[in-house]
């Protein structure tokens, strides 16, 4: 029996919302957003952190076949950059809600912070990924559909090994950008490369 619920609030049309990559220093966030019907189960569904990636690449497409409706977005590093990434998390976030084609009656949001979206009412919910059918779901395509997108650009830039670590601040993802500076993908507002090429962390 799984510990995640099916819904917050019975009896309405609800979208689990969350995002991947906030915590990256190249590639965009994206979000999804994703109204699963209240009977929905499978063994497998969980907080896409504690998937592997074959297991979230099964759900991905068992979700996208069996939601009532879905929908992925992104915003790109210049975006970041601009706005901060939080607020490029909710941007991300309002984009896919913005192409469902289906209209939620609440909203359920991974986390504890949210911008309003069209009067929707909506629910924080920490760890909600690991709490919430949709949710999780939302997790899974989000994560998903990034990974995707960072491997198909690792192809041109094979030095910072995005195929392995997807963007995130690993090792040799911070000694890569030591070695040759950033690339068009990576996001400018982590102080990423100061003057001197050294990284914010290296103290």
């Amino acid at each position: 029996m799984s510990r995640l619920r099916n819904f917050k609030l019975k009896g309405k049309i609800e979208a689990g919302c969350d995002e991947a990559g906030r915590g990256c220093l190249a590639g965009p966030v994206y979000a999804a957003a994703v109204i699963l019907p209240q009977n929905f189960k499978h063994p497998l569904l969980d907080d896409s952190k504690k998937l592997s990636e074959k297991q979230r690449n099964i759900l991905r497409v068992l979700i996208e076949e069996k939601s009532l409706a879905w929908a992925v977005a992104s915003v790109k590093p210049e975006e970041i950059d601009e706005i901060n990434i939080l607020k490029a998390s909710f941007l991300a976030m309002h984009r896919a809600l913005d192409q469902l084609s289906l209209r939620p009656e609440h909203l359920l949001i991974d986390g504890n912070r949210f911008e309003p979206y069209q009067q929707i009412p909506f629910s924080c919910e920490i760890k909600g990924d690991g709490r919430f059918k949709n949710i999780a779901a939302a997790s899974i395509l989000a994560k998903t559909h990034r990974d995707e997108y960072m491997e198909k650009i690792a192809t041109d830039y094979p030095m910072y090994d995005w195929t392995k670590n997807k963007g995130y601040p690993t090792k040799k993802h911070r000694e890569a950008i030591k070695e040759y500076g950033s690339s068009p993908h990576h996001r400018k507002s982590f102080r990423l490369l100061p003057d001197q090429l050294s990284l914010s962390f290296d103290k």
